[in-house]
C-alpha cells in the first residue's frame, strides 16, 4: 500500500510523456503525409507508434491509419519505401510499377516534391507551436502599458492600495508607464513598506504597500530546489537564514553567498508561516545578448504584488509575437548546444527521455494551460532537432536532396547506406548520452 503513491506518480509521468509525444509526433508525421499527398506521393501507412498494431482503418485513398503498441514515435510509409525512414526504395515493389505509378512513390517523385514532403514534418512542428503561442497570447492578452493595479495578491503587512488604482509615483519617484515602474522596482532599496502615489476616483492619494517587487514567488521553476521542497506560487519569503527580506532583489545575493550550502527560508503562505530548507543548484542561465552565466538558484520567479489589467490582442499582433517566441527558443537551443560543445556550460543541460517525461508530468500537474504550452515548446525543439544535418533525420535527407540538385544525381546506394548507418549510430549515441544525463546529473 505504501508503494501505491509511487506507482501513481510513475503512471502519471508516463501518461503525460506519452500524450505530449503523441501530439508532437502526430503533427510532425501529418506534415509529411499531407504535403506528400498534395505533391502526388501516395502514403501507404500512417502509424502512431511502433510494433504490433492495436487498431487500424483504411481510408478511401488507400492509406492505412493505425495506432501501434509502442507509443514512442511514429512514421509515414510511402509507396515504394523499403522502410519507415524512406531511406531506400523497395526494389521488388518499384520494379513492378509503371511510370505513372512510380511518380506516386517517394523515390520516383520529382526532387521538389520529395524535398517539400521531407521539410513539411519540421515545418508543421513550428506551425503548430506558432498557432498555440498565438492562441495563448490572443486569449490571455497583453499587460496594459499603464501601471494600473489589477487583482491584488495576498500579502503580509499593510496594504492600502486598491484594485483600479493608477500608480503615478513610488517612494516619491514618478513612473510614467509600466516599463518605468519595473525599472524603478528593480533599483528601489528594500523596505518593509513603501509609499505609493495613486490616482483613485479622480483623487490623488498617498497610500502604503509592500515593495513594488516583493520577495514573493510569482512562479516555481521546473526541476528546481523550491519545487522539490514543496514551495508554491504565491509564497512570500520573510527571512533567509534569519535575515529579514522585503524585496526579491535581496534573494539572489543571499543564495549566491551560500555557495551551494542549504539555505533556510521562513515563508508566509495564505496567512500562515512555515519553514523550508533548500539546497541551491548550479544553473546555466541564457543571457539576453547571447551566451550564458552560471549561478546558484533555488527556482523562484519574481513578480509584483498585483496582477496587471490585460488588453485584448488581435491575431495580426499575436502572430508576430508567437513567431518571435519560436525564434527565441531556437536561438537559445542552438546557443546552448554550442556552449555545451565548447565546454563553456555543463552538458547536464541536455535532457533525455527521463528528463522530458519528468518535465511533462510537472507541467501537467501545473494545469492544462501549462501542459499545452510545454507541448508547443517541445514541438519547436523536435522540429529544430529534425532539421539537423544528420543522416536518418529530415535534415540529413534535405542535405542529400541539395546534393542531388547541385550534382544532378542522388548519392549512390552504397554511400547512402553508409551515411544512414553512421547517422543511426550518431543519433543512438546522442540518445544514450542524454539518458546518461538524466540518470547521473
Amino acid at each position: 500500500m505504501g508503494l501505491l503513491p509511487e506507482f501513481g506518480n510513475l503512471f502519471f509521468t508516463l501518461a503525460a510523456f506519452v500524450v505530449a509525444l503523441s501530439i508532437i509526433v502526430t503533427v510532425h508525421e501529418y506534415g509529411h503525409y499531407i504535403v506528400g499527398r498534395w505533391s502526388g506521393i501516395h502514403a501507404e501507412v500512417f502509424s502512431l507508434g511502433f510494433g504490433p498494431v492495436l487498431v487500424s482503418r483504411m481510408d478511401r485513398r488507400g492509406t492505412r491509419w493505425q495506432i501501434a503498441a509502442l507509443p514512442f514515435g511514429g512514421y509515414v510509409k510511402f509507396l515504394g519505401d523499403a522502410n519507415a525512414a524512406s531511406s531506400a526504395a523497395d526494389d521488388a515493389v518499384m520494379s513492378h510499377l509503371d511510370a505513372k505509378a512510380r511518380r506516386r512513390t517517394m523515390h520516383g517523385a520529382p526532387l521538389w516534391a520529395r524535398a517539400a514532403t521531407i521539410f513539411a514534418g519540421p515545418a508543421f512542428n513550428f506551425l503548430f507551436s506558432i498557432a498555440v503561442f498565438a492562441a495563448f497570447i490572443a486569449v490571455k492578452g497583453l499587460p496594459d502599458e499603464t501601471p494600473r493595479v489589477g487583482a491584488i495578491h495576498p500579502m503580509p503587512g499593510v496594504m492600502e492600495l486598491a484594485e483600479g488604482d493608477l500608480i503615478t509615483a513610488v517612494a516619491g519617484q514618478e513612473v510614467a508607464d509600466l516599463a518605468a515602474y519595473y525599472t524603478l522596482a528593480d533599483r528601489l532599496d528594500p523596505a518593509p513598506q513603501v509609499t505609493y502615489t495613486v490616482e483613485r476616483g479622480g483623487q490623488i492619494l498617498n497610500v502604503t504597500g509592500p515593495h513594488p517587487m516583493p520577495a514573493r514567488a510569482a512562479g516555481i521553476a521546473l526541476n528546481s530546489a523550491a519545487r522539490d521542497a514543496g514551495m508554491e506560487a504565491g509564497d512570500v519569503v520573510l527571512e533567509v537564514d534569519g535575515t529579514p527580506v522585503w524585496a526579491f532583489r535581496q534573494l539572489p545575493p543571499m543564495v549566491d553567498a551560500a555557495d551551494g550550502a542549504a539555505v533556510a527560508l521562513h515563508l508566509w503562505r495564505g496567512g500562515d508561516t512555515l519553514d523550508v530548507s533548500l539546497t541551491p543548484r548550479r544553473t546555466d542561465l541564457p543571457l539576453p545578448d547571447g551566451g550564458f552565466e552560471t549561478r546558484w538558484l533555488i527556482g523562484l520567479q519574481s513578480g509584483t504584488f498585483f496582477a496587471h489589467p490585460m488588453r485584448s490582442v488581435s491575431l495580426t499582433e499575436s502572430l508576430p509575437l508567437a513567431v518571435g517566441e519560436i525564434g527565441d527558443i531556437v536561438t537559445r537551443s542552438i546557443s546552448g548546444l554550442y556552449y555545451m560543445v565548447t565546454g563553456a556550460i555543463s552538458t547536464c543541460n541536455l535532457s533525455g527521455p527521463v528528463g522530458i517525461a519528468t518535465t511533462s508530468a510537472e507541467m501537467a500537474s501545473d494545469g492544462l494551460a501549462s501542459f499545452i504550452w510545454f507541448i508547443a515548446v517541445l514541438s519547436t525543439a523536435v522540429g529544430l532537432l529534425n532539421l539537423f544535418p544528420i543522416p536518418i533525420l529530415d535534415g540529413g535527407h534535405l542535405v542529400f536532396h541539395a546534393y542531388e540538385a547541385l550534382v544532378g544525381r542522388a548519392p549512390s546506394e552504397r554511400v547512402l547506406g553508409a551515411l544512414m548507418t553512421a547517422g543511426l549510430v550518431l543519433l543512438g549515441a546522442m540518445m544514450l548520452f542524454a539518458l546518461g544525463n538524466d540518470l547521473l546529473c
